[in-house]
């Protein structure tokens, strides 16, 4: 579902604690659920220009180079396809675009978009340079995106009119706009889809660095004090993702307000981590089931995805886009032809004795 926000300059600030949003009487597409998570309760942790916006320095230094070439030729950013695990940022960079540009933008999620009049809808309302986001564009039906090829090389819409012998087809122009797609499995999004993106950004996972500059930015702006060693310990278990970060800095502020100090100390992280089952590599307590699940059902492995998430009662989609990218990322999971398999690390991180053979890549 979409809704339009004004990304110019003169748009004012956001209350700090806002209404929840009401349906658009328009009639119009509104958010989808996705993004409506807690971020939006307190939109003022959300980035709101390039500057702001920290971490993923080599990817933001060539968008904004990229930003400002268009502005200055007075032309809409060429499409943007951005890639990446959840929580990374992707719908917030589209977001910052947007401001930069100066555009308003309207943004939806591919399963919201259920009939070629839906998308139609949209891509006739934009205005010029206005910015089109479309979230999970991987789940796109074919029929939708087939429109979406001609509306993002020649800026026009095909539409049929009539039925039968005597339907024929209107082609509509439609204003030059830039669309943001953002995907969690790229590999499921069609090579002539992706081939119209002229802009590619790939997140990884936050450094540690980069994840303490943005727990002390959402604390200032969220008005709490956090001692140094707290930002590390907090940055250190938060998965690599700002997300994260920011559900367990509102956490450890809850923390530290019950117990009655105003500053979010060591002491408070600690123990605020310890009562949410995070361990000190950020792992939740469903990561440690999947590994466990692995280690002592299945000899460590390997095991495929569908098993291995009726086994732990989750959906396959949220093991694969959640919690198998970090525990990838940090050396604890692998992924092998023949399913899924634990490293040599899980099991001295779970304080299991390993069998000689486990860990180990299957030869054939």
């Amino acid at each position: 579902m979409a809704r339009s926000r004004s990304g110019g300059a003169g748009h004012p600030p956001a209350p700090k604690f806002p209404a929840p949003a009401k349906p658009d009487p328009s009639g119009g597409l509104a958010r989808p659920e996705a993004i409506q998570g807690e971020d939006e309760k307190e939109p003022s942790l959300r980035p709101k220009s390039l500057t702001e916006f920290l971490g993923q320095s080599s990817m933001k230094e060539n968008l904004a180079i990229f930003i400002a070439a268009a502005r200055e030729r007075k032309e809409s950013l060429d499409h943007l396809f951005l890639i990446g695990p959840p929580g990374l940022g992707k719908t917030t960079l589209a977001q910052v675009v947007a401001h930069e540009l100066g555009s308003d933008i309207t943004v939806t999620s591919a399963p919201a978009l259920d009939k070629p009049k839906d998308l139609a809808g949209i891509l006739t309302k934009l205005k010029p340079k206005d910015v089109f986001f479309i979230d999970e564009i991987h789940r796109l039906k074919p029929v939708l995106e087939e429109m979406l090829y001609i509306a993002m090389e020649d800026f026009e819409l095909d539409w049929v009119i009539g039925q039968g012998p005597g339907a024929r087809t209107l082609r509509l122009g439609i204003p030059h706009f830039t669309l943001v797609g953002a995907t969690t499995k790229a590999g499921n999004v069609s090579s002539p889809l992706v081939s119209r993106f002229g802009i590619t950004c790939r997140f990884s996972f936050y450094e540690q660095a980069d994840m303490e500059a943005i727990v002390r930015r959402s604390a200032g702006i969220l008005g709490v004090s956090i001692a140094a060693d707290a930002a590390s310990l907090l940055a250190a278990s938060s998965r690599g993702t700002p997300r994260v970060v920011n559900r367990l800095l509102r956490r450890m502020r809850d923390f530290a307000q019950v117990e009655g100090g105003d500053t979010i100390s060591l002491k408070v992280v600690r123990e605020g981590l310890r009562r949410l089952e995070i361990d000190s590599l950020g792992l939740e307590r469903y990561d440690r089931e999947i590994l466990r699940v692995i280690i002592e059902r299945y000899a460590g492995g390997p095991v495929g995805a569908e098993t291995l998430a009726i086994s732990v009662g989750e959906a396959v989609d949220t093991l694969e886009d959640y919690y198998e990218p970090y525990l990838i990322q940090t050396g604890l999971l692998q992924r092998t032809p023949r399913g899924r398999m634990v490293t040599p690390l899980a099991y001295a991180h779970l304080g299991r004795s390993r069998p000689d053979s486990a860990g180990e890549l299957p030869l054939f």
